[in-house]
C-alpha cells in the first residue's frame, strides 16, 4: 500500500512530527481538541446555547415590565388549542378560559382541552360532574367551569374557595338566555333581562342596581363591568369614574365585549366604537368588509365576524391572538377569551389561533419560561464573558510586567496580588452591590457587577501569566531581541505574550464558567442583576421555595440545566484545550 500510494498519489510518507509542522500549531491543536468525542459534545453543547441566547431573543422578545396573572404557574406544553378530533365536526359552541377552553358538541357533550390544571389540586377535566344530561349552555372561568343541561341543572366545579361554585338555591338554568363566567364568579341573564349572579362579583365592582331595565348581556373588564340592555342601550355598572364610565356612547348596539380596560360595541347601524383605555391599538378598528354581526373579546384584543363571513382581529398580538388565519373565512360565529380565539363554521369546525402554550412553562408573573431563559442566558453569558476580558486584561498586564522585570517591580506587584487575592470574594462583591447598586440605574448596577467580577477575579490568570513569562524570559529568543535593540515593552507585548496566549486562552475559559457561576450566585442571593430583567441566577432566586420546588417544576429545572450544562461544557471545552496544546498533561 505505501508502495501504490507512493507511485499514484504523488505523496511522500512522513511521520507524525513531520506532518504536525506541516499543518502548523493552531490545526494541530485543533485536530487534538476534536478528536475526543467529549470535547466534540460540549462544543457543540456550548454552540447551542450560545446561538440560542443570541439569536432566540429576536424571535422570542421579551417585555421587562410585562406580567398577567391570570397566566401564571402554568405547566410545559402547546396543547391550549388543541381542539379534541371526536369533536371537530360537531362543535356547537365553545368558550374560552384562562389557560383551556371548554366545548359543546351539537349532542350536548361537554370537553374540555388545554391546561385544566387551574390549582395544585383542581383539574376541571378529572372533575366533571357525571350524569349532566344533554347540555345546552357553558361558560369557562378562570378557575372554574358552568353548564347547564336541557332541564335548567345549573352543574358548576372547579376551585370553590371563594363560592365561585355555589349556585344560589332557587337559580332555573331552563331561562337562562347568557351565561358567562369570569374571574371567581359567574353572571346569568335570563329571558326577562333578570341578572342572577353568584361567587366573588366585588372582583368586578360590578353594581346591577344600576341596570335600570332588562339586560341582554354583561360584559367584564378587569375591575368593572357594562351591561347591554334589552332596549340596546349600555349601562356602566362599576363605581370608578374612568375612561369607560366616561366614554361609554349613546344610541342603540346589537353587540358588546370588553377587554381588560376597553369596551367595544356594534352600533345598530353597523358602525363599530371602542372605548376606554387607549393602549395596544385597540381603539383602531380595521376597516373590513361586510356589516360587524357580533365581537368578542380577550385579554387585550378583539376578534370581530361580518355578515360577509370575514373575521378580524386587532390589539396586542404578543401570541399571534390578533392574526386570524385564512381558515377562519367564512365563519358563522366566534368565540374569543385571554389570548385564545375560535372561529366556527356550518360545518360544526373549527379554526383555533392565539396562544398555543408555553415550551416551558409559565412562572409565577405568568411570563413565558422560555424567553425569560433565552433572555436570561444572554445577560448571563454578556456578564460573564465582560469579566473575563476585564479580569484576562488586568492579569495578563500586571503577570506579564511582573515576571519579566522580576526584582522589587515582582516584588511589589505580588504583594498587592496577594491583597486583592486575600479578600472574601463573594461577601465584598454582595457587600459593594448592595453599597452601590440601589443608588443607580439598571444599566449601571449591570456594568458595575460586570466590573465587580473582573476587578477581583484577576489573581489567578496573573500568576498563571507570570510562571510562563519567568520560564519564556530565559530563552534564547528574549536574549536574542535584546541584542537587536528590541525594546523591553516590545519583547512583552509582541515576543513573549504571544507565546503564552495558549495557556491565557485555556485559563480564559475556564474563569468564564467561573464568573456565570458567581454572577448567577449574586443574582441567586439578590446582590446581582434584580428583577425583572432576567438572569439564569436570579430565575432560580424566584424559585427558592419548598411549594415551588414541589409542584412547579419546570420553574427551577430548566434555568438549572441551562446554566449546569452550559458550564459543564464551558469547563469541557477548556479542560480539552489544555490537553490538546499540552499533550504531556494526559501522561501525567
Amino acid at each position: 500500500m505505501k508502495l501504490l500510494r507512493t507511485l499514484f498519489s504523488g505523496r511522500k510518507d512522513t511521520d507524525v512530527l513531520a506532518e504536525e509542522a506541516m499543518k502548523g500549531q493552531l490545526r494541530t491543536v485543533l485536530g487534538r481538541l476534536l478528536s475526543k468525542p467529549v470535547n466534540v459534545l460540549a462544543i457543540l453543547v456550548f454552540l447551542l446555547f450560545l446561538i440560542g441566547v443570541t439569536v432566540g431573543p429576536y424571535f422570542y422578545p421579551l417585555e421587562i415590565n410585562y406580567q398577567d396573572m391570570t397566566q401564571q404557574n402554568i405547566a410545559p406544553g402547546r396543547t391550549m388549542l388543541a381542539i379534541p378530533k371526536e369533536l371537530q365536526g360537531h362543535i356547537a359552541d365553545i368558550s374560552v378560559g384562562s389557560s383551556y377552553s371548554m366545548g359543546l358538541s351539537d349532542a350536548g357533550e361537554v370537553y374540555l382541552w388545554g391546561k385544566t390544571q387551574v390549582t395544585r389540586n383542581v383539574d376541571l377535566a378529572k372533575t366533571v360532574p357525571e350524569n349532566m344530561g344533554k347540555i345546552r349552555m357553558i361558560a369557562a372561568g378562570f378557575d372554574h367551569a358552568v353548564a347547564v343541561n336541557e332541564a335548567g341543572e345549573i352543574f358548576c366545579w372547579g376551585n370553590n374557595r371563594l363560592k365561585q361554585c355555589d349556585v344560589p338555591r332557587k337559580a332555573d338554568g331552563s331561562d337562562f338566555v347568557y351565561l358567562a363566567a369570569g374571574y371567581q364568579f359567574t353572571v346569568a341573564v335570563t329571558s326577562e333581562g333578570d341578572v342572577v349572579s353568584w361567587g366573588n362579583t366585588n372582583m368586578v365592582d360590578m353594581s346591577l342596581r344600576k341596570a335600570k331595565g332588562p339586560v341582554s348581556k354583561i360584559v367584564f373588564t378587569l375591575d368593572s363591568a357594562i351591561a347591554l340592555l334589552q332596549d340596546g342601550s349600555l349601562v356602566y355598572l362599576g363605581k370608578a369614574d374612568n375612561a369607560l364610565s366616561r366614554g361609554v356612547p349613546e344610541g342603540s348596539f346589537t353587540d358588546l365585549a370588553a377587554t381588560g380596560h376597553t369596551a367595544c360595541a356594534i352600533a345598530a347601524d353597523g358602525s363599530t366604537t371602542v372605548w376606554g383605555e387607549k393602549e395596544y391599538g385597540l381603539d383602531r378598528v380595521p376597516e373590513m368588509e361586510g356589516r360587524p354581526v357580533s365581537v368578542e373579546a380577550g385579554r387585550y384584543h378583539y376578534t370581530l365576524l361580518t355578515d360577509a363571513g370575514r373575521v378580524y382581529s386587532w390589539g396586542r398580538n404578543n401570541y399571534g391572538q390578533a392574526s386570524a388565519p385564512s381558515g377562519a373565512e367564512g365563519a358563522a360565529s366566534v368565540r374569543a377569551g385571554y389570548f385564545q380565539n375560535y372561529a366556527i363554521g356550518a360545518d360544526g369546525r373549527a379554526a383555533a389561533w392565539g396562544l398555543k402554550g408555553y415550551l416551558l412553562g409559565s412562572d409565577g408573573y405568568g411570563r413565558d419560561v422560555f424567553a425569560r431563559l433565552l433572555n436570561g442566558g444572554r445577560m448571563t453569558m454578556t456578564i460573564g464573558c465582560v469579566s473575563v476580558i476585564i479580569s484576562s486584561l488586568i492579569g495578563i498586564l500586571i503577570g506579564g510586567v511582573s515576571g519579566y522585570f522580576g526584582g522589587r517591580v515582582d516584588m511589589l506587584l505580588m504583594r498587592f496580588e496577594e491583597i486583592v487575592a486575600s479578600l472574601p470574594f463573594l461577601p465584598f462583591a454582595m457587600i459593594l452591590s448592595a453599597i452601590v447598586g440601589n443608588r443607580v440605574s439598571e444599566t449601571s448596577r449591570i456594568l458595575m457587577i460586570m466590573v465587580i467580577l473582573g476587578v477581583l477575579s484577576w489573581t489567578g490568570i496573573c500568576r498563571l501569566v507570570r510562571a510562563q513569562v519567568l520560564a519564556e524570559r530565559e530563552k534564547e529568543y528574549v536574549l536574542a531581541a535584546l541584542a537587536m535593540g528590541v525594546r523591553q515593552w516590545g519583547i512583552i507585548v509582541r515576543h513573549i505574550i504571544p507565546n503564552v496566549l495558549s495557556v491565557v486562552i485555556v485559563d480564559m475559559t475556564l474563569s468564564f464558567a467561573a464568573c456565570m457561576l458567581t454572577e448567577s450566585g449574586l443574582s441567586y442571593l439578590g446582590f446581582g442583576v434584580a428583577e425583572p430583567r432576567p438572569t439564569w441566577g436570579n430565575m432560580l432566586s424566584g424559585c427558592n421555595d419548598s411549594i415551588i420546588i414541589q409542584y412547579y417544576w419546570w420553574r427551577w429545572v430548566f434555568p438549572a440545566i441551562a446554566l449546569g450544562l452550559n458550564t459543564i461544557a464551558i469547563n469541557v471545552i477548556g479542560d480539552g484545550m489544555r490537553d490538546a496544546i499540552d499533550p504531556k498533561t494526559e501522561e501525567r
